[in-house]
């Protein structure tokens, strides 16, 4: 299977926020397949929708260890832990460049099976930062929005000094 296009930053749909998704059918099934392939090809730790270019709530994450890629339609995060830590983030949008973003140690996502079934997760630490950072981007906010502008201004012309565009790289780092 071929995988999607990524967007690359400053794409606007990377800023967008992605829409419900309201019907299980075929075609969720073939943006899922899509992610899925997305995320392998990247390689990517996740992906949400809008990096194909997407705008639907559906985002694909890699299991801790890697071997599997798990499938969130609709994800919310219900719960977040008043502990914080930091990780080094990126984007497969910003190949080349990333930055340390602090978030909640720890999350709990409400999300929909490709079934259609509700579910519930909790993830601390790294798999809780991924999930954060995907979400995020489902709600049009792009990981350096979480930068101060300083930080953010630095990482940009950065990013243009590589000639905006190099090889892929993670979305994250452990």
């Amino acid at each position: 299977m071929k995988s999607p296009r990524l967007l690359t930053y400053p794409d606007p749909r990377l800023r967008a926020v992605a829409e419900l998704v309201t019907i299980f059918n075929d075609d969720l099934a073939a943006l899922a397949a899509d992610l899925v392939a997305a995320v392998e090809a990247a390689p990517a730790v996740g992906l949400a929708a809008p990096h194909i270019g997407i705008l639907r709530r559906v985002i694909a994450v890699r299991s801790p260890g890697g071997a599997t890629i798990r499938l969130y339609v609709n994800p919310v995060i219900e719960w977040t832990s008043a502990d914080t830590m930091v990780n080094e983030e990126g984007s497969v949008a910003m190949p080349g460049v990333s930055a340390e973003v602090e978030r909640p140690r720890a999350v709990r996502v409400g999300y929909v099976g490709l079934d259609g079934a509700l579910a519930v997760e909790e993830a601390e630490g790294f798999p809780a930062a991924v999930l954060q950072h995907e979400i995020d981007q489902l709600d049009g906010v792009f990981w350096i929005d979480r930068l101060s502008r300083l930080r953010r201004e630095r990482l940009i012309k950065r990013f243009q000094k590589l000639g905006g565009r190099s090889a892929p790289s993670a979305i994250l780092s452990p």
